[in-house]
């Protein structure tokens, strides 16, 4: 990748191992042109690619995406300079100091309290000790040895089983989970209960509100958000805005809308007063922060926002081209969904759509209990294979 940069006449800063959203800083900080990351995200490190940004921190739009695409995939060479012209690299190691000075300054001193982190043997071990470690937590780490294959491993913000089992056992006050880039951070309270992106909003929102830091009084979420998300807003004053699924859309609305707080459940979680993208550690300190002011516990914070109980199935389709759309303007699976919707009577939802990355169809329901939830699935899983 830089030997390509460099041919073509660009110079390249080399910053290591770094968590993806410190790209998106330090590529601002840098008045750099463009922020480049190899990274799996939350998946194993066969699953390896490139993100981009552009020198204003943000994701490419898709159709710069996709003009890139074609340069790639065309016949033909691009063009490459010699001689004098040929870019230079150099070394960056110096810059996530930054990016943490950065990160530090959101919060004020925290609490002396016990937390338990898990670094996913990704980037955030070469970044939380230094970060954390600024502060008087009583810290401990697990998962930070990554060899360049265990990333991801059975650890992280997507297997959180083990975690969830030390934090109760150790006492801990906080366990936190990052995925393999620390774009997505999710969290386990004292009792080992998973605290997701959902309860992060809403937490953070309801705080942000409290201190007139709400833009709006608004928090931005996806169609994937839980019903418990939707209903603690109501019941707070708290304006909720759903998105289609993914952060770079979720940015999109708040950027348009002048909102300060949105992400994902999965735990992508956007602060846009300081940060252009998703951030774990951000994340991290920011409910860190809260807690620490509250006098509360994490399980009593994160117990103001309900879960129903989510049930979400995934039908392998062909991957000819086409033919997930055929499937979603189906009149048999519209009247379908209907019809689930019709037996939950507005205690439920139900929601079906086509991966944007795989041959699938996801189907995800929500209901009063995980029974009512996982039959209306089921029943819309056997509609979508019969099309």
């Amino acid at each position: 990748l830089v030997a390509g940069l460099t041919a073509c006449g660009c110079n390249a800063i080399l910053l290591g191992v770094i968590p993806t959203p410190a790209v998106a800083y330090l590529t601002v900080y840098l008045h750099a042109d463009a922020g480049v990351v190899i990274s799996a995200s939350h998946n194993p490190y066969e699953h390896n690619g490139i993100k981009m940004f552009s020198s204003e921190g943000f994701k490419l739009s898709d159709a710069l995406e996709a003009r890139i695409e074609e340069l790639i995939l065309r016949e033909g060479e691009l063009p490459v300079k010699t001689h004098g012209q040929i870019g230079q690299v150099m070394s960056g190691s110096f810059a996530a100091e930054y990016y943490l000075d950065h990160l530090a300054s959101t919060v004020e001193n925290l609490e002396p309290l016990r937390v338990l982190i898990d670094c996913a043997n990704g980037a955030a071990s070469t970044t939380a000790r230094y970060l954390f470690g600024r502060f008087p937590l009583q810290a401990e780490y697990l998962n930070d040895k990554p060899n360049g294959v265990n990333i991801n491993e059975g650890c992280g913000s997507t297997h959180l089983e083990a975690l969830c089992a030390a934090v109760k056992d150790g006492g801990d006050d906080l366990g936190i989970a990052f995925d393999g880039d620390a774009d997505r951070c999710l969290l386990v309270d004292e009792q080992g209960g998973v605290i997701d992106g959902d309860k992060v909003l809403a937490v953070c929102g309801s705080d942000m509100k409290r201190r007139g830091k709400l833009s709006g009084g608004t928090i931005v979420a996806t169609v994937m958000s839980n019903l418990g998300l939707h209903e603690f807003c109501r019941e707070n004053g708290v304006g909720l805005v759903c998105t289609s699924v993914g952060d770079r859309n979720v940015l999109e609305k708040m950027n348009e809308c002048g909102y300060k707080l949105g992400g994902e459940q999965s735990g992508h979680t956007i602060f846009t007063d300081y940060a252009t993208t998703g951030d774990g550690q951000l994340t991290a300190l920011q409910f860190l922060d809260v807690l620490a002011r509250s006098g509360k516990k994490a399980s009593e914070l994160a117990s103001v926002c309900p879960q129903y109980p989510q049930v979400l199935l995934n039908v392998a389709v062909s991957h000819e081209r086409g033919v997930k759309d055929a499937i979603m303007a189906s009149d048999a699976l519209s009247a379908a969904i209907a019809e689930e919707e019709g037996k939950l009577s507005g205690e439920g939802r139900v929601l079906v759509r086509p991966s944007g990355t795989e041959a699938l169809i996801r189907v995800m329901v929500e209901a009063k209990t995980e029974q009512i939830a996982l039959l209306a699935a089921e029943n819309l899983v056997n509609v979508i294979k019969m099309l």
